[in-house]
């Protein structure tokens, strides 16, 4: 009989996440929505579960009363299994009155909490990636090189290189030098070897992604010899190679992208309308969970869809929408049409007294209006005869409404667009 392998994991839900700003100024990153109805957190969430690990910690400091909501609402395990998903929001201690300062010091503060599970090995994740993963497979081969840190580590071309961690492995698998962000004229110094395919991409170099095994005593030894350490990828993992720790290369081959900025998250869930996208919703050996809200069926009225993505709950009179993702209970009004949005919906449905006022702006798009190259963000209300084109030319800009970012236009959560509005026209 195989022996249990005893596992906890900690989801690292990030700083302020300035990045994914505006979209960040009211939820922490793990809550905003992606893919219409799920919200970043239920990918690593779902891809634990689907692999065996159902002791969960999401560690949160800034803006995190959404994400608690969406994890309570969600995550209700059997009493009988033991498994658990618990917000760890950053605390005062009489030992340290500090917030996490970065990635290391958010697990040194959060290790007590997770040394009341029995457990001999440490799942380090990230909160804002998109991926589906086997971690027991990766839990199997780390035990199997006899490591004690384990680096899921993916292949890059030379461009995408010079923007992460990248690692030297030799032929056994093992990992024997790291670098931060080296500058292109490194990259030659920095080739492992790769699948044949790999090679032949041009993808020569591992870069980390963020995904980390520890052993439970490697990662205490590793937390106290460095007390001052904040950071995994500058700090705890260059000392535990230089050291002479074991540390191994685990391999992935499969999708994954690193949700890091607007720019990233626009093109990952508009990559969800090709007809083959590289992240798989349909695969229902890993499906993506989230919150079952038991809306009703969407209804669609002589719209024209090409390549989109439509959830429940919404009610949809516009002419066309092409390369659209519609969230829950969106509603687009007549003649309006939408090309390369992503709409989130909303939280709820106006009362039908407030429907019917005339001289209000309603929750969604109204009539006639052209939308492209765009994110409307929850609750919004765009009134009639709106346009709102994002293009790549247009500055980086910052109203009390809207945003522009990577020549993307964002309508803020919340947000009132007037009838007749011009955006980045």
């Amino acid at each position: 009989m195989e022996k249990a392998i005893k596992m906890v994991s900690l989801i690292l839900g990030g700083g302020q996440g300035s990045r994914l700003s505006p979209l960040t100024k009211d939820r922490s990153k793990p809550a905003v929505p992606i893919a219409g109805k799920y919200r970043l957190i239920d990918i690593p969430i779902s891809n634990c579960i689907h692999s065996g690990v159902r002791r969960i910690f999401v560690l949160t400091q800034f803006n995190s009363a959404s994400l608690n909501q969406h994890i309570k609402n969600t995550y209700n395990f059997d009493h009988f299994s033991r498994g658990f998903v618990d917000i760890l929001a950053a605390e005062q201690t009489p030992d340290n009155p500090n917030w996490f300062q970065g990635t290391a010091d958010a697990v040194r503060q959060s290790l007590r909490h997770m040394n009341t599970h029995q457990h001999d090995y440490i799942l380090i994740l990230s909160g804002d990636q998109l991926y589906q993963m086997d971690f027991l497979a990766m839990v199997k081969e780390h035990i199997a090189k006899g490591a004690e840190l384990s680096i899921a580590t993916i292949p890059v071309v030379a461009k995408e290189a010079t923007e992460f961690g990248i690692m030297k492995v030799d032929k056994k698998g093992m990992i024997d030098s790291f670098i931060e962000k080296p500058k292109a004229e490194l990259l030659p110094d920095w080739v492992s070897p790769v699948p044949k395919a790999e090679q032949k991409a041009g993808k020569n170099y591992l870069a980390s992604m963020g995904i980390y095994i520890f052993n439970k005593e490697t990662m205490q030894r590793l937390l106290d010899e460095h007390p001052n350490a904040t950071d995994f990828g500058k700090e705890i993992i260059p000392a535990a190679i230089k050291s002479g720790s074991k540390v191994a290369s685990y391999l992935y081959n499969g999708y994954w992208t690193d949700i890091g900025n607007i720019g990233s998250f626009f093109e990952a869930n508009l990559e969800l309308t090709d007809p083959l996208p590289k992240f798989n919703l349909f695969d229902s050996g890993k499906m993506i969970f989230t919150r079952a809200r038991q809306l009703p069926p969407s209804k669609y009225f002589g719209t024209t869809l090409k390549r989109s993505v439509v959830t429940e709950g919404s009610i949809c009179l516009a002419k066309s929408l092409e390369r659209c993702v519609i969230g829950i209970r969106s509603r687009i009004g007549e003649k309006t049409t939408m090309k390369n949005v992503i709409m989130m919906g909303a939280d709820y449905y106006e009362h039908i007294s407030d429907l019917v006022q005339k001289d209000r702006v309603h929750i969604g798009v109204g009539k006639n209006c052209h939308i492209e190259q765009a994110i409307l963000d929850k609750n919004c209300r765009i009134g009639n005869n709106v346009i709102i084109k994002g293009d790549a030319s247009l500055p980086k800009q910052d109203h009390e409404a809207y945003s522009i970012v990577d020549g993307i236009v964002v309508v803020k959560k919340n947000a009132t667009i007037p009838d007749g509005t011009h955006i980045g026209v």
